[in-house]
């Protein structure tokens, strides 16, 4: 069977390996939906995903378009991906905690043609949807679609076919749209299966537990697609419990987990638990792992943390992981570059000695540089160019090579934060703060976490005659949570009489953070972190 688009493979999945398990979602009585559980083989899957296929082919959806989906981390998610993945439909994943302005823009820019949510979440979609500046359908799922406007492309998708716009935060401080390929999904599900070393991946035995969200490439793109193409089970959990997690890791049979640097830090703080290393866990695959913790966990749990690096924008094009020995723990090490091209440079681009902190390039090779990476910023080409000068991806993150080959994470662009795993621009939070009555100035920056890696820091110069009280602080906190996801709100608030500036009226962030220090010891930052709760759910 040729394998062209991400819904090819999973027909030759259900093909060869009918009723070898697909996708699990384990039960659950604090869960709002299939609270019993979930569990499809790839032949019921793909029954799902063809029924869901003819529902948007006989509305005349194809090739071309796209379509938002608002479907947080549930098996809708997947049938109706796949199902429009089929006729060449790219999809819009919507983050579930996004606030109206937010999606509003996304729905605007994607160009998408309907937009798809779950039935308590279609709310969310319609009143964004009326702000924007054409006519946008929104529907439930198992609502009767809308007849689709006609197509732009009349032929067959293909490897190049965009098999998602997904929206990550840049230093812009809007949301920008990378363009995903089903080569770049095929290619990082093979990239996965085959990575080997201290991360084996059997054919038809593995089955991957994550928490991380679908609307991300992490799960949507490496875990998925690496189960459909080795023949194994992807369990979704909803989120990350800590209280049922290793319930969850025992029951399901995982193999394998993914997690983030918040998980192990979370976990390690639970009292122990006899049955908590009875398990069939080989490795678990994630990133920021606190290096103080990396060690106790592997001690403590009974298997190692592998860490690794890439972006949305490099996809398979450019990985580094640490799969292969010796195992490092606790050294931030990030391994070496998996069949690619990677320099570490200074602000000229040119390339620093070894053991010396500079900015991390990245290509798939001097003949294909782009290959398997992103197709580019939707409506952006300027940012895409920019990225890509000199024929290098330019990533944002500063490492260090070490002599060996091996490459250690030291530091990540000073304009984006990054928190619990997910990546917040600063100047996105800035731009909310401005617009408050009672800011004068302000600079929103990365504070250390214990916890969630990084939080949110808004240095505020206030208006005149506003007080710098808690109450102040409680207002302005609360004005970025009506606005943006909960996560990018700021966590502390820290008044300052003036901000510094260079001589060009530049803010000097790199003097904040050494005024601002760690917030925790600063008895002028006032602590607002218990305001940012998830909607609706358990913190």
């Amino acid at each position: 069977m040729n394998t062209v688009t991400v819904y090819d493979a999973l027909k030759a999945a259900a093909a060869d390996s009918p009723d070898l398990d697909f996708f699990v979602v384990p039960p659950s009585a604090s869960r709002t939906y299939a609270p019993d559980g979930v569990s499809l083989t790839f032949a019921e899957g793909l029954a799902q995903v063809d029924a869901r296929r003819s529902d948007y082919a006989a509305a005349g959806y194809g090739h071309g378009q796209r379509v938002a989906i608002l479907l947080e981390n549930r098996p809708d998610f997947i049938i109706h991906w796949l199902a429009l993945n089929a006729l060449g439909v790219s999809v819009v994943p919507v983050n579930p905690y996004y606030q109206v302005d937010e999606i509003t823009y996304l729905l605007n820019h994607s160009d998408c043609v309907l937009a798809v949510g779950l039935p308590e979440r279609v709310h969310d979609l319609k009143a964004p949807a009326a702000h924007i500046d054409r006519e946008l359908p929104v529907v439930a799922t198992g609502d009767p679609l809308p007849t689709a406007p006609p197509l732009r492309i009349s032929d067959t998708p293909e490897g190049q076919s965009e098999c998602a716009l997904m929206y990550t935060s840049g230093t812009t401080g809007t949301p920008k749209g990378c363009m995903l390929s089903n080569d770049y999904y095929l290619g990082i599900g093979g990239w996965y299966v085959n990575q080997g070393g201290l991360c084996p991946v059997e054919h038809g035995r593995e089955r991957l537990l994550t928490p991380l969200p679908l609307f991300h490439m992490n799960a949507m793109a490496c875990s998925f697609v690496a189960m459909i193409m080795a023949r194994g089970a992807l369990i979704q959990l909803d989120r990350f419990h800590p209280s049922t997690w290793w319930a969850d890791v025992r029951e399901t049979g995982a193999t394998i987990i993914h997690y983030l640097g918040v998980m192990p830090a979370i976990l390690l703080n639970l009292a122990e638990d006899p049955v908590e290393r009875d398990n069939q866990v080989k490795f678990g695959f994630g990133a920021n792992v606190d290096p103080a913790q990396h060690i106790p966990f592997e001690q403590r749990f009974g298997f190692p943390l592998i860490e690794g690096w890439a972006m949305t924008e490099t996809g398979a094009g450019a990985t580094i992981p640490a799969n292969r020995p010796p195992h490092e723990p606790g050294q931030r090490c990030i391994g070496w570059p998996w069949e690619c091209d990677a320099r570490v440079v200074d602000d000229d681009d040119n390339e620093v000695p070894a053991d010396t902190p500079g900015q991390l390039v990245v290509r798939k090779s001097e003949d294909t540089p782009r290959r398997l990476f992103f197709s580019g910023y939707y409506k952006d080409e300027e940012a895409t160019e920019s990225a890509w000068r000199g024929g290098w991806f330019h990533t944002g993150d500063v490492v260090m090579r070490a002599k060996s080959g091996r490459f250690y994470f030291v530091d990540r662009d000073k304009n984006i934060i990054r928190r619990s795993g997910e990546n917040i621009a600063a100047l996105e939070v800035d731009t909310v703060l401005v617009r408050h009555p009672h800011v004068a100035e302000v600079a929103v920056i990365a504070a250390p976490d214990p916890v969630r890696d990084e939080e949110v820091m808004a240095c505020v110069v206030p208006t005149e005659n506003v007080k710098r009280d808690v109450a102040t602080a409680r207002n302005l906190v609360q004005w970025c949570l009506d606005r943006l996801a909960y996560y990018k709100a700021p966590g502390w608030i820290l008044f300052l009489d003036k901000l510094p500036v260079t001589a060009t009226n530049k803010i000097k962030k790199a003097d904040l953070k050494d005024l601002g220090g760690d917030p925790a010891n600063n008895p002028e930052a006032i602590d607002l972190r218990a305001m940012k709760k998830a909607p609706g759910r358990v913190v």
